[in-house]
């Protein structure tokens, strides 16, 4: 049995042709633009994600026939808005855009986080959907009117492929529209949207099939029109699943353009304090819980090709051979920061260098930040009472062996790397396998196809001098929480 899983992603869509032992056949990648303007604003247009991914999906069935089944791992959060003929309606407002703060406060503040909490197990956060559909209803009215149907990136490939409207339970759990504890659209939610059930998607589970492949879509893309479309899931939850991250309190961790760290659990649980934990639905039909900070494999490269013009990164990380003992500090809130902070203003920043101070500290401290900001998440996880003692890895971060080590010393756990550095469209594959009937169960799958093959083990010495130093790192936060405020008001 041979499955496709498709990652939806902010530069590229990448696709795999997968068999049921979990080997990789083919991987075809297609990119597509991004547009970024008004110092905040990010956006893509839906028709080029299905434009690449119907001319990725027929280079794929060129040589592979008999696709049993497609599913999906999506970029989160976006926005797109489609009207009563299926047409999308503007570019798609995407999960890094930081345009919704005012609608964020109002969420927060008039709606209340209580309301939010209890209806959607979140607080509002500038990524999530209904900010989105909000700012919609205040500065494009007219657009907003028209809206037939609310859907997320991943679905409107779905969409295209099958004609019917349908998400699952973990990519709706970060529009801020689902009752995450019920696993159901949250009417309450809908309401404040002005929004109906009639405009948001059907719910499926992550490896449940919506429907075959229509004629239309089958001509346009070489699928056959026995292929099973599989929902899938956003990229957190489904990259968890190409980790085997699926049992009770197992862990990952993503070095992508964004940084996630994630917990799996058998049950809901919710985080009430200010750090925005994200208690979402899991891909495996359960529940985790998640951190992200908006700037990982990002800061390393903007450091690395914008700031030192290389793009040599192994090179410049040569010469650091000493954990631990580093003087200079990194900020990473290029983009500002989602968890532990929500706050869009937070800008990266340096701090302790001296003249003294060479190129391979400052690197070395742009990923010691990026772990820093990892163990922010961890640390609030941990104060919910969920232990973590391994973490798998992945992400374009994860192919630095230097790095996973810093992440292993400062979160003083284990990190495993596995034997696939596909994430996301390995997870979509597998996915689409227990769609196909190829296995019984999520886990299942993953017992038989995910392994670990190297092992990065805590150094004890050099864990309790990062801890010193995390308490540093979170001070400047707090020492420069004001001035971030002040920096927007000039």
């Amino acid at each position: 049995m041979l499955t496709v899983g498709v990652d939806v992603g902010t530069s590229a869509v990448k696709l795999i042709v997968m068999n049921e032992t979990g080997e990789i056949l083919r991987t075809v990648s297609r990119d597509y633009p991004l547009y970024l303007f008004n110092g905040g604003w990010s956006e893509q247009s839906p028709e080029d994600w299905w434009e690449a991914t119907a001319s990725a999906l027929r280079e794929v069935t060129a040589e592979y026939k008999d696709i049993a089944a497609v599913s999906f791992s999506g970029q989160m959060h976006g926005l797109v808005a489609l009207d009563g003929d299926g047409n999308v309606l503007r570019r798609a407002i995407l999960w890094n855009d930081q345009r919704t703060q005012a609608e964020c406060d109002y969420l927060n503040n008039v709606i209340g986080r209580e309301t939010l909490l209890e209806n959607a197990a979140n607080i509002a956060l500038t990524g999530f959907t209904l900010p989105k559909v909000l700012w919609m209803k205040n500065n494009e009215p007219e657009l907003y009117g028209r809206i037939k149907m609310v859907m997320l990136p991943k679905d409107y490939i779905a969409y295209k492929l099958t004609g019917i409207a349908a998400t699952d339970y973990s990519d709706a759990s970060g529009t801020l529209l689902l009752d995450v504890k019920k696993q159901d659209w949250s009417d309450r939610m809908l309401e404040i949207a002005g929004l109906t059930r009639t405009q948001v998607p059907k719910l499926f589970k992550s490896y449940e099939t919506v429907g075959a492949v229509t004629d239309n879509a089958a001509e346009e893309t070489g699928l056959s029109a026995s292929s099973k479309v599989v929902i899938g899931g956003g990229d957190q939850a489904v990259g968890a699943i190409g980790t085997g991250t699926v049992e009770e309190g197992t862990c990952s961790v993503s070095l992508g353009t964004s940084g996630v760290l994630f917990v799996a659990m058998d049950g809901f649980a919710v985080d009430t304090s200010p750090a925005a934990i994200h208690a979402f639905c899991h891909a495996n039909g359960r529940y985790h819980m998640m951190g992200v900070t908006l700037a990982a494999a990002g800061s390393s490269k903007w450091w690395i090709e914008q700031i030192l013009n290389t793009d040599d990164y192994s090179a410049e990380q040569k010469e650091i051979n000493i954990l631990g003992q580093n003087k200079v500090y990194y900020l990473p809130y290029l983009s500002g920061e989602r968890t532990p902070h929500n706050n869009p203003l937070a800008r990266g920043a340096f701090v302790g260098m001296s003249m003294s101070t060479s190129r391979a500290e400052m690197t070395q401290a742009m990923l010691e930040g990026v772990a820093f900001s990892l163990r922010d998440i961890l640390t609030r996880i941990r104060a919910l009472g969920k232990e973590v003692s391994a973490a798998r890895i992945i992400g374009g971060g994860a192919k630095s062996p230097l790095w996973c080590q810093i992440v292993a010393d400062v979160l003083n756990v284990k990190v495993q790397k596995i034997h696939s550095g596909e994430g996301p469209a390995l997870g979509a594959a597998i996915l689409a396998m227990v769609g196909a009937g190829a296995y019984a169960t999520v886990e299942e799958a993953c017992a038989k196809i995910i392994k670990t093959t190297e092992t990065f083990i805590p150094n004890a010495k050099i864990a309790a001098e990062y801890d010193k130093h995390y308490g540093i790192y979170t001070h400047l936060y707090e020492t420069l929480k004001e001035t971030y405020t002040r920096i927007f008001e000039v």
